[in-house]
């Protein structure tokens, strides 16, 4: 955690005590449980946009600590949205990761990533930031106590080609087998069978420690943290639609190796 961090931590416990508020009346006011609150103070928790959001409309501050959030960012260039999720995910207990249109950023080549990022809604500089962030991510796979990682991509993605880079996918897609051979990794590839629910965007659900759960998910404009129960709820069911109709493990493995081969 960051000094900076801290520091915002420490003005949050004080803007609480300071008003003679227990955590408990503290979550009540700007409603979010105890144990929320307990956790985000601790540093258990990266306090999101939305918590900033409830916590100066509680306290009325006029937004104070929503801007010492995106200055914390700015000064750390890193996007706001990116920072919570990177500090849920290194948390989290089981990692649930719905893809369809490219291979999940925790299992991507460093090329592959490269590709992604080209262009687009990020400027060169954007990139390469995200670029070495993504490749970061990726150790939260490589750490003793690795979370559970649950990944369902649509087949399309592993016939995807990417003309500038011959031999790109070649390398990615047995990265992707390597990866999906590890104990704790489970890969499903839904075939390419037509429409099915899921197909309107990425999604992540990652179970954290406390025994609750958030959420990301990314479109063309902005990526979100998601932590509302409904939204968390209908999200989930999208995560069983789409796994329901996925391929078991080791046929996923076999359908992957086979796609490999056209790429040789």
């Amino acid at each position: 955690m960051s000094v900076a961090m801290e520091y915002i931590l420490e003005e949050l416990r004080h803007a609480r005590t300071s008003r003679g508020l227990s955590q408990e009346e503290f979550g009540k006011l700007i409603q979010f449980s105890a144990s929320h609150v307990s956790s985000v103070e601790t540093g258990q928790r990266p306090p999101t946009v939305s918590y900033m959001e409830a916590v100066d409309a509680g306290l009325q501050t006029g937004g104070l600590f929503l801007r010492m959030l995106k200055k914390l960012a700015e000064l750390e260039a890193t996007p706001i949205w990116l920072r919570e999720w990177i500090v849920f995910e290194r948390e989290a207990t089981t990692l649930r990761w719905f893809e369809p249109l490219v291979i999940p950023g925790l299992l991507q080549t460093e090329a592959y990533a490269r590709a992604t990022l080209a262009g687009g809604r990020f400027t060169a500089e954007e990139a390469e930031q995200q670029l070495a962030a993504r490749l970061e991510r990726q150790a939260v796979l490589d750490r003793d106590n690795p979370p559970q990682f649950i990944a369902v991509i649509d087949e399309a993605i592993l016939r995807r080609p990417v003309p500038e880079h011959p031999g790109l996918m070649a390398e990615q897609l047995e990265r992707l087998v390597t990866d999906a051979e590890r104990e704790y990794v489970q890969l499903h590839v839904v075939p390419a069978e037509g429409i099915y629910l899921g197909l309107a965007g990425q999604f992540i659900i990652a179970d954290l420690p406390d025994g609750g759960r958030v959420a990301y998910a990314d479109n063309q404009l902005r990526a979100q943290i998601v932590d509302d129960s409904m939204d968390i709820a209908r999200l989930t069911k999208t995560w069983e639609a789409v796994r329901s109709i996925a391929l078991p493990r080791r046929q996923s493995i076999d359908l992957i190796k086979e796609v490999a081969k056209t790429w040789t």
